[in-house]
């Protein structure tokens, strides 16, 4: 179960996987990073808790008064800092009474027995302009949020004032965002250089995959190059090897069978002239009707051989076009065949070698449907091309023998009607070279329908 579900969640491609693979291990040492910043912090109060801003705040009242007013102003510039800022005033303040509810004695009480005066006028308000919203509870006093909260003014003896404002302590609320932030950010960035090194490395898996796949329909394809990684130049160069060495067992049995299917003229020659000095007229008729059903498969073999061996270039070529003219051939010759689909419909192939396959599919329902309606469909990266007849169908165990070379139905299709059973295999076989593929069934309304799909 959690195979299956690790199997779903994981990305499909190699590319994304090996993205995904450094982005995991990048964020694990993130966030073992920020596990170790986290807890291997010195011990003792934050350095801007309570107990340590009034400590501050206690020195630098004594250091002011003990300074001399003249001075005075110069020394508060030096103690300003945007953690605890100073500002010395001649008058009291305008301070908003204490908000009912709001414990802040303690505090008062703190720095007045830091100061060592327990009667030191001593002042404080909640700060507004932090975007607090309503007063609540003081923290506790080791709180880092507590002083950020308040202003606090205290009175020198010589009746003038210091205004303490605390500014955001340096780890403050907002700190494990910022850290996330960054830490996303970076993320981000390793994620995309991933990605974009591991598609970099994968592509010449891509063109591999791109090329097997071709070997399927055109075997005089060029070899790939040998490009990448030692391992992918091992794998690129065993695949060449096997790409010629199909290529030359296909050149090795195709001149051996067009070899066979010439040799083989002769001897028939030579029988056609003993048959005709035979004397009996039934006998003679028997052998020469042998003869030449012999030779129709010799010719048919031939035509075969001939055309697995031509290289017919590939091109663009209107498929619509192309079964219109077989369908107007077929009805010059006083065949029944009709056509309906689009006007214009463009595949790529080669156009005598897919002429031939459509061609023996239309002749086969004409032979042994009585006619054929031929359809044309564009299907999302498919053109589908249906050809119906109205005869006696073929037995559903048959559907694939069919296609087997020189296999001939000897019921439902009679070797009397002619044909040598090579046509349903030529045409699957041109059709397979093209990436597409045919298939036959029986019509639930009665006769046969041979569905060929060719890529766009």
């Amino acid at each position: 179960m959690i195979r299956r579900i690790a199997r779903r969640l994981l990305p499909d491609s190699i590319a994304a996987r090996t993205a995904a693979t450094v982005v995991l291990a990048l964020f694990l040492t993130q966030a073992v990073s920020a596990l170790i910043y986290l807890t291997d912090r010195p011990e003792g109060p934050p350095v801007h808790s309570f107990r340590v801003w009034v400590g501050r705040v206690s020195a630098i009242v004594q250091l002011v008064e003990s300074t001399p007013q003249a001075e005075r102003p110069r020394v508060v510039r030096a103690l300003d800092d945007p953690i605890l800022g100073v500002d010395w005033r001649d008058k009291a303040p305008r301070v908003r009474p204490d908000p009912p509810g709001m414990p802040l004695e303690f505090l008062r009480r703190r720095v007045r027995q830091a100061i060592g005066d327990p009667d030191r006028p001593v002042l404080i308000e909640m700060r507004h302009d932090r975007g607090l919203g309503p007063p609540r509870p003081l923290p506790l006093p080791d709180d880092p949020r507590g002083p950020s909260m308040v202003r606090l003014f205290v009175q020198l003896t010589d009746g003038s004032w210091l205004v303490f404002t605390s500014g955001e302590p340096p780890d403050g609320p907002f700190q494990m965002l910022r850290f996330g932030l960054w830490m996303a950010g970076i993320v981000a960035v390793v994620a995309a250089l991933s990605l974009w090194a591991a598609r970099r490395l994968t592509a010449p898996l891509a063109g591999f995959a791109a090329a097997s796949e071709r070997l399927g329909v055109d075997g005089e394809a060029a070899p790939l190059a040998e490009v990448g990684p030692r391992e992918l130049r091992t794998a690129t160069r065993a695949f060449n090897l096997m790409q010629e060495r199909l290529r030359r067992f296909v050149a090795d049995r195709t001149q051996m069978l067009a070899a066979i299917s010439h040799d083989l003229r002769t001897p028939l020659t030579r029988l056609r002239l003993r048959a005709e000095l035979v004397e009996d007229p039934e006998m003679q008729r028997k052998m020469l009707a042998d003869l030449d059903e012999m030779e129709q498969m010799i010719k048919a073999t031939l035509a075969f051989a001939r055309d697995d061996a031509q290289k017919e270039p590939r091109g663009p070529l209107d498929l619509a076009d192309l079964l219109q003219s077989l369908c107007d051939d077929r009805v010059d010759a006083g065949c029944d065949a009709t056509y309906q689909g689009p006007g214009h419909l463009t595949v790529d192939g080669r156009p005598v070698a897919l002429r031939r396959a459509l061609a023996n599919l239309m002749d086969n329902a004409i032979a042994y449907g009585g006619g054929c309606r031929v359809g044309l469909a564009a299907e999302v990266g498919n053109a589908r091309i249906t050809i119906d007849d109205d005869g006696p169908g073929i037995p559903v165990e048959e559907a694939e023998k069919v296609f087997a070379p020189f296999y001939r139905l000897e019921r439902s299709r009679s070797r009397d009607t002619g044909g040598v059973g090579l046509g349903l295999s030529t045409a699957r076989t041109i059709l397979r070279r093209h990436g597409g593929d045919v298939t036959l069934a029986n019509r639930p309304e009665g006769g046969l329908r041979a569905t060929v799909l060719l890529p766009r």
